[in-house]
């Protein structure tokens, strides 16, 4: 995987950019209206049902989060800062995926006992598995 702390920047940045700085991160808002030099809104009642995950009842957010990825990657602003190079596959894009939706700050603002995914998948509106494997990634920065 690329420098994990490379990607963390980046979507720190990002997030930095939309202003936000409470959970939960507001992906469908970004998609719609993104700044500048980013990709075209995106019409989220045109999406199709197959594209969204419905597994879960947080699933949905986490495929707009994938999307949402993908936009930035493809984007001016993520060619300018390398990201259609690193989300070279699935995994990558993913763990990015995750990245945006749970800011690393946002999760170590936490209380040491909030860190669980049960409580994550509430706090940030997740997925209780996508919450598990954020708290893997960010083991050694907790």
């Amino acid at each position: 995987m690329p420098d994990q702390r490379q990607l963390e920047a980046i979507a720190t940045e990002l997030i930095a950019t939309f202003d936000i700085t409470t959970p939960p991160v507001p992906i469908e808002s970004m998609l719609q209206y993104p700044k500048q030099d980013m990709w075209q809104e995106v019409n989220i009642s045109q999406l199709s049902g197959s594209f969204i995950n419905v597994k879960e009842y947080y699933s949905p957010r986490m495929s707009l989060a994938r999307l949402l990825a993908r936009h930035i990657a493809t984007s001016d602003w993520g060619k300018r800062r390398g990201l259609a190079e690193i989300l070279e596959n699935e995994k990558i894009l993913h763990a990015f995926a995750r990245m945006l939706i749970m800011p690393a700050a946002m999760v170590r603002a936490l209380s040491s006992g909030a860190r669980t995914p049960t409580t994550m998948s509430m706090h940030f509106e997740v997925p209780e598995d996508d919450a598990r494997l954020r708290l893997e990634e960010l083991a050694d920065q907790l």
